[in-house]
């Protein structure tokens, strides 16, 4: 489901923003940006958002509005590590010895290579966050996310009710047209049997029984039970509060199943048109389902 989160607070003397946006997916798939003095708290970041949001695809990122410090540092002060530029300075010269190459090393070629010229911070160590003034920007921002995903979420288990009910007039709509199958299937099978037999008597205790049997295989009552306790059950999880999505998901293949079942067994135009409209809307509703937590 969708849903967006942020807050700023400080961090370590520094401004610190944090972001949390999430889209549809089947499972928890977090996507982690943060500064290097936020690796620390990654395993446990992970964690709370696992309890938090159960479904999406979760990106979170964290930066700095003002860069962190410490108390009493010269901030943006520069370190040279003149030991490192000598180095760079001799193995240039080296190489250009042993290649034959022209050119000289100067000022800018050394002061671009990595670790010559750094920022300072005190103490020369970069600071490390920890998960206890970390954690109360995140459950503000994930706050946010909830909130504007149950909105969706709203607006979401609205509209599976109105699959449900086109569900139920569908499995109502064959309940009604099942008699009148039955009869038309006595009718044909004695049609039949009349004229296979060419004018002789039939024997009507044979043709009960194979009416019977027949009747046993074409009969939809207990499918039909079956789809309606199962949309039951999903109108239930429905008006539930906690996450129904995999529920839902499982519901919706055994209407499924049960509903090709009634379909392989109808032998009626009009029940195959019902059962044909019924799979259209649960088409429908396994696609909205992906954006259910």
């Amino acid at each position: 489901m969708t849903g967006f989160g942020s807050a700023e607070d400080q961090v370590l003397g520094g401004r610190l923003r944090v972001e949390i946006r999430t889209v549809n997916h089947r499972y928890f798939n977090p996507q982690l940006k943060l500064p290097s003095e936020l690796a620390a708290v990654e395993t446990e970041l992970r964690d709370r958002l696992r309890q938090l949001l159960e479904r999406g695809h979760v990106a979170v990122t964290a930066r700095w509005i003002d860069p962190p410090g410490e108390e009493g540092a010269d901030d943006g002060a520069i370190a040279l590590d003149l030991a490192r530029a000598r180095q760079i300075v001799a193995a240039a010269k080296q190489l250009k010895k042993k290649l034959k190459l022209k050119g000289d090393v100067d000022l800018a070629f050394v002061a671009r290579q990595p670790d010559v010229l750094s920022l300072a911070n005190g103490s020369g160590d970069e600071p490390s966050a920890k998960w206890a003034d970390v954690q109360p920007l995140v459950e503000r921002a994930a706050r946010d996310v909830i909130a504007m995903r149950e909105r969706e979420g709203r607006a979401l288990a609205a509209e599976l009710v109105t699959r449900l009910d086109a569900l139920e007039r569908g499995a109502q709509t064959i309940v009604e047209l099942a008699p009148a199958r039955l009869k038309a299937e006595h009718a044909r099978l004695r049609q039949a049997v009349a004229d296979l037999l060419a004018g002789t008597a039939v024997d009507e205790q044979r043709l009960a029984l194979e009416i019977a049997l027949l009747a046993d295989r074409v009969d939809v009552t207990e499918e039909l039970v079956r789809f309606r306790t199962h949309v039951s059950a999903a109108r239930e999880a429905l008006a539930s509060e906690r996450a129904v999505g995999k529920q839902l998901g499982f519901l919706a293949q055994e209407l499924l199943r049960e509903v090709n079942t009634i379909g392989s067994k109808a032998n009626d135009a009009r029940i195959t048109q019902t059962v044909i409209g019924m799979k259209g809307e649960l088409e429908k509703l396994r696609e909205q389902l992906e954006n259910l937590e």
